[in-house]
């Protein structure tokens, strides 16, 4: 690819950074075709189709519950603007390197109203139902201080309330001997359906140009719909099986086969605490299973990620995954993927070549 098309495009018209503080934003499909139409001709963006190169951006769940304080779960980050400022910043980075974006893939976390991660799912000893942002331990279900709803019984699994009690002990077990994570319990957040679902206006409308200049299809992966599990990675779902030896989930090997086809893979959304640690975390592992030396092609965009954390009230937080979050891409960076800001031109992170 020439310098001229390897260097950042300006910011189109359309786009108003405003708006990436907008919950109720929409923009309209048919005037981002027309406005991505001209720009392509004005500039000489070429189909990705073209490309030499091939650079696959994901973006991870920046969706409104996510991205707004007027969303569920809210990724304020530290600075209590942090997830709407990764989704103009993500924006800007999609136009800037229009034309050397080949592809874009949005995850979208896709949920219903009974989860085992969401406190509608459970009861505590007097029948009431949990609170969010609390954990659940194998220790409390074995002690019978929690248990699943047998409401659910009926349509989860066919009436057999003790299979039910017996996998969600399996489940907290599963969870804790990992290590990665114990069970945590999260207000409803992008139920199907709900506004909170959608994508962020500002993302929406700029992977929407990206795709009209470049003939690009706008790739969409769905996750989180399995009621038994969490699925926080893109890649896989946290736990894979059923206490009695049956498959409850399976990994998605087919995206971690589209990734590893691109020449870089670039990764930015949210929350870097958890869905975005998760996916970079499993597609390490599918890495490392086949060859170390692709993490050399990962490029983490740090100043377009937030941690999830919750405000206490009296100016601090009564929960902070900020530093989980600093450790894990550490880990990333040692493992030889590159952390790499949004400010800085595509064409000039190391190991690209345009």
């Amino acid at each position: 690819m020439s310098t001229l098309k390897a260097s950042p495009l300006p910011l189109p018209p359309l786009f108003d950074p405003r708006r990436a503080a907008e919950y109720a934003y929409r923009p309209d499909a048919v005037a981002v075709a027309t406005a991505a139409t001209s720009w392509r001709a004005q500039h000489g963006v070429r189909p990705s189709a073209a490309d030499e190169t091939r650079i696959h951006l994901l973006l991870i769940d920046v969706q409104k519950d996510f991205c707004f304080p007027e969303g569920s779960l809210y990724v304020a980050g530290r600075s209590g603007t942090g997830a709407i400022d990764d989704a103009r910043r993500i924006a800007e980075l999609v136009y800037r390197n229009l034309g050397v974006l080949t592809d874009i893939t949005t995850t979208m976390d896709t949920h219903l109203a009974y989860q085992i991660f969401f406190p509608s799912f459970w009861l505590d000893q007097a029948d009431a139902p949990l609170t969010p942002h609390r954990v659940v331990t194998s220790e409390q279900i074995a002690a019978g201080e929690v248990r699943p709803n047998p409401a659910m019984a009926k349509w989860l699994c066919g009436g057999n309330y003790t299979w039910l009690c017996k996998q969600a002990l399996h489940y907290t077990k599963e969870l804790e001997r990992a290590g990665k994570y114990q069970l945590y319990l999260w207000p409803p957040h992008c139920l199907l359906g709900s506004d909170g679902h959608a994508l962020a206006g500002v993302v929406h409308e700029a992977r929407l140009f990206h795709a009209f200049a470049r003939t690009s299809q706008s790739h969409v992966e769905v996750k989180g719909g399995n009621p038994l599990t969490e699925n926080y990675s893109v890649l896989r779902p946290e736990v894979l099986s059923r206490f009695d030896g049956a498959a409850l989930a399976q990994r998605n090997t087919q995206f971690v086969q589209t990734l590893l086809a691109a020449d870089a893979v670039v990764i930015a959304g949210q929350a870097a605490s958890h869905c975005v640690k998760s996916t970079i975390d499993d597609l390490l592992g599918e890495i490392a299973a086949q060859d170390p030396a692709l993490a050399k092609k990962v490029y983490l965009v740090t100043d377009c990620m937030s941690s999830v954390t919750v405000p206490d009230g009296h100016g601090g937080f009564a929960v902070d995954f900020t530093a989980q979050a600093d450790i894990a891409l550490a880990k990333f960076a040692n493992a030889g993927m590159n952390l790499v800001r949004s400010t800085d031109p595509i064409a000039s992170w190391p190991g690209i070549r345009l």
